[in-house]
């Protein structure tokens, strides 16, 4: 070493300080790189994108690689340090300025600056250095898989496995929170539907059907007359026919079907139960995923939903599927709250009492149990663990509810004010 210049140390420590930046940029920028836009970059044949992915498909390697480069780069920087240091400030404070000074450079210009640089931006770094990290580790495979060898064994002997995947799939979860991180990159109604399809396996059908006391169907053994002008004052492209009860359902008839008969002067009794449809149950227990499958395997579109005893409790339809997705189908390009919830001046909202909670929930952006009761009568009933009378106050779930009518045993019109208003003579049940 006497024999080199002061001035060519000098230039060796620089170069030596670049590499350590090199190899330091690489790890974070290598660690820290997007999976998925990498894995998405990778099949559109993207050549950085694919040289990183087969450095990164043994990561113990790349690390080992990276690691056996900084650390034989930074000692040979310390040693030409120390020399340089010596020559300038002699033997006792030689050493001293070389560790200082050394530890203090390496931090700022050989770690702290690449790593951020790098973290910031991962791409920009990793894929020009896959370009000398691919052949690097042709290289230097032999030590490279010597030490990764002995490392490995010893992680083998704490029961880590050192080339375990795990954390590489998303959760339902951690996708839910991909999809509301993208912000504007994916527009908000995308994303409400990307969420809602990932909760179509936590929503059942009892949970969006129509109750068996709203179904909207006609007694084949009415008066024909009676029957035809149900049929002409149908709201529903298919309705349902049942004999006395619903419980004894026939079919499904189609408004199509019905127009047909009609223009071929063969609209009767006997031809109208000819041209019924055959009907699909399903549990009330069924995920929405899979009934849509169901609906598409045999070609439906509504079914009946039965409980664990074949009663009928409800129907099912794919557009109520659909809804849940997309939201409410209307045709009204102002957004308006439903015939169930009609927001009052003075904040308080009256909602009719046979209103599904979950759909009051998305509506009015509440957040009142979904666990039991289906509607807010139910839930209500659950609350008081009796049939209450008008006029009696209650809160549940923090929402001061004001009973406003009873009827049929059922509690028809409840005011909902909001959380932070109670009147001061109100009585309440807290649920």
């Amino acid at each position: 070493m006497d024999a080199i210049s002061t001035s060519t140390l000098f230039i060796l420590l620089g170069i030596l300080i670049l590499v350590s930046a090199y190899f330091s940029s690489s790890e974070t920028g290598m660690m820290s790189i997007n999976r998925y836009r990498l894995k998405h970059l990778e099949n559109e044949g993207h050549r950085g994108a694919m040289r990183v992915q087969k450095l990164l498909q043994r990561q113990d390697r790349l690390i080992g690689l990276i690691l056996i480069g900084n650390n034989a780069v930074n000692i040979a920087a310390a040693s030409i340090a120390t020399i340089l240091c010596i020559r300038l400030f002699g033997d006792v404070w030689g050493l001293a300025v070389a560790n200082f000074g050394l530890t203090l450079v390496l931090l700022i210009f050989a770690e702290v600056t690449p790593k951020t640089l790098a973290a910031l931006y991962p791409e920009k770094i990793s894929f020009p250095s896959s370009f000398i990290l691919l052949p690097l580790l042709t290289l230097l495979y032999p030590l490279v898989w010597l030490i990764n060898g002995i490392c490995n064994s010893i992680l083998m002997v704490l029961r880590i496995n050192p080339i375990n995947d795990q954390g590489q799939n998303l959760s339902r979860e951690e996708l839910r929170t991909v999809v509301h991180e993208a912000g504007t990159m994916i527009p908000k109604k995308h994303q409400d539907m990307l969420v809602s399809i990932l909760d179509l396996e936590q929503v059942t059908a009892e949970d969006i059907m129509v109750p068996r006391s709203d179904i909207v169907a006609i007694d084949i053994n009415d008066d024909w007359k009676d029957i035809q002008r149900q049929l002409v004052n149908a709201q529903h492209t298919r309705v349902l026919l049942y004999r006395d009860t619903i419980d004894d359902a026939v079919g499904f008839v189609h408004m199509r079907d019905a127009l047909r008969l009609l223009s071929k002067d063969q609209f009767t009794k006997a031809s109208l139960l000819r041209a019924v449809r055959e009907i699909y149950f399903t549990p009330e227990s069924t995920p929405l995923h899979t009934l849509m499958y169901k609906f598409q395997a045999v070609k439906e579109r509504i079914g009946l939903v039965v409980d664990e005893y074949g009663d009928i409790q409800g129907l099912v339809t794919l557009e109520d599927i659909l809804e849940e997705i997309i939201g409410d189908f209307t045709t009204s390009i102002l957004p308006d709250h439903s015939k169930e919830a009609n927001v009052q001046p003075d904040g308080s909202v009256l909602v009719d009492g046979s209103a599904n909670v979950r759909e009051l929930n998305k509506e009015m952006d509440w957040v009142f149990p979904t666990e039991g009761p289906k509607t807010l009568n139910g839930l209500i009933l659950e609350a008081l663990e009796y049939i209450p009378e008008a006029n009696v106050c209650l809160r549940v779930a923090g929402y001061p509810l004001e009973i406003i009518e009873i009827k049929d045993n059922m509690v028809k019109t409840v005011r909902v004010m909001p959380a932070f208003y109670v009147t001061p003579t109100q009585s309440t049940a807290d649920l």
